[in-house]
């Protein structure tokens, strides 16, 4: 495809107009502002006038098949939404339910300009077929709770992430990627993190993880572990060996954000969910300031309510200026970068997130017609704070249509969500 006279954030995410973007065997060929020599090789001509191309997000931090549970467990907070709602729901659901509710967790996202996506759950074979058949890119984690203090081969997933990764790991041309889970300090035990740490260093894969999203988690780990906080006791027990993404970092310390920034975790920002759950604000700023890779994340539906990340966009720029009394505190280019950037960067995908030559061709194109984009004074922040998911108007993942103008070209949605609201509704009779 080739896109001309279209307005772009292009590898700096400053903001050009009138440009011509080439894209051939899945990558970004040309940029330029004129038409290339080959310009009819490309194939179809796409006509950017009152467009704005900028790269695909990347949600960091998702629960796909949670889809199901949208609108179910509500005004809780975390350890009850838990306990009373999201662990018996999930225990009704299987092997297919999680598969629709992935497809229609795929669908929203590419609807929304979403191309890639880390995804902590259960079923992955099911997740990997949703994704592959999307035209996505996720990687995957199999979900489990440690609470016996036994050795990680003792259990049963040991054995299946051992077949996962074998399976899955550059399934798809490369678009699917395993990590491995822990799912957070409290519901984990020394042995078993070491264990993991372990077979992911000797396999160079990452670890996805939750990390001090409520103040009672951060707390009541320091006293079970003598004073460590969770980031600490995870370094001790040589998780950080790795490349880790953790998801929420509501309540880390200065020691905390200095041992992210030495050891290379990403920190996955929740706002949505970190503000309805009420778990608290993330110290960006500071996690920023000292260089850590800050992406951006929906969390799952029962804590967010949708896959729009130009919602959480808009709330990662917005709501720390308020906390911190301080409208300087956070740039749209800081936010934008976390939603594309850095979340490819958390996801080992280096050649892509950028409108660059060379780079993988997950891009998504927003109409910037509409009256909240006039005038284009500052195109960042019209993204941020102006645009909405309902501008997208075409998603692109490794030089494929995923989404385009009302269409999906890879997902029945309309058979997507007959299943799951059926499946939802059976769950919810079981209980």
């Amino acid at each position: 495809m080739l896109f001309k006279n279209i307005g772009i954030l292009d590898e700096n995410l400053d903001y050009q107009s009138d440009q011509w973007v080439g894209v051939r065997d899945g990558r970004i060929a040309y940029i330029g502002g004129a038409a290339p020599a080959d310009a009819d090789a490309y194939g179809e001509a796409y006509d950017g006038a009152g467009k704005l191309m900028m790269p695909a997000l990347v949600n960091a931090h998702a629960h796909a098949p949670m889809t199901l549970l949208r609108g179910y467990a509500e005004n809780l907070p975390l350890q009850r939404w838990l306990n009373e709602k999201c662990w018996p729901f999930e225990g009704k659901m299987t092997p297919e339910d999680m598969y629709w509710g992935t497809v229609l967790a795929c669908a929203e996202m590419a609807r929304y300009g979403t191309v890639s996506f880390s995804d902590m759950y259960y079923a992955t074979p099911e997740r990997a077929q949703a994704v592959t058949e999307a035209g996505m890119k996720a990687n995957l984690c199999e979900c489990e709770l440690f609470f016996e203090s036994k050795p990680f081969s003792e259990y049963a997933i040991c054995a299946k992430m051992e077949d996962f990764v074998a399976r899955f790991h550059g399934a798809a041309d490369g678009r699917i990627r395993m990590d491995y889970n822990i799912h957070a300090e409290y519901t984990s035990n020394p042995q078993t993190c070491a264990d993991i740490a372990a077979i992911a260093k000797e396999k160079g894969l990452p670890i996805h993880l939750h990390l001090s999203e409520t103040a009672s988690e951060h707390e009541e780990c320091k006293q079970r572990h003598d004073g460590m906080t969770p980031l600490a006791y995870f370094e001790s027990v040589g998780v950080l060996d790795v490349p880790v993404t953790a998801a929420h970092c509501v309540w880390v310390d200065d020691a905390d954000i200095e041992i992210m920034a030495r050891r290379g975790v990403s920190a996955v920002n929740n706002p949505a969910s970190n503000m309805k759950l009420g778990s608290g604000y993330a110290p960006l700023a500071q996690m920023l300031d000292a260089g850590v890779n800050v992406c951006l994340g929906t969390d799952g539906m029962a804590s967010n309510n949708n896959h729009d990340m130009f919602a959480d966009m808009y709330l990662m720029g917005l709501i720390y200026k308020g906390h911190a009394l301080d409208p300087a505190i956070i740039t749209p280019k800081q936010v934008i970068t976390a939603a594309t950037r850095a979340g490819m960067l958390s996801q080992g995908r280096a050649d892509s997130g950028l409108v660059k030559e060379g780079f993988k061709a997950d891009l998504c194109v927003l109409d910037v017609t509409g009256p909240q984009w006039c005038p284009m004074t500052d195109a960042l922040c019209n993204v941020v704070f102006a645009g909405s998911g309902s501008d997208v108007v075409l998603t692109m993942c490794d030089g494929e249509v995923i989404y385009r103008d009302g269409a999906f070209s890879t997902i029945d949605v309309e058979k997507a969500k007959a299943e799951v609201s059926a499946r939802a509704k059976r769950i919810i009779a079981e209980l």
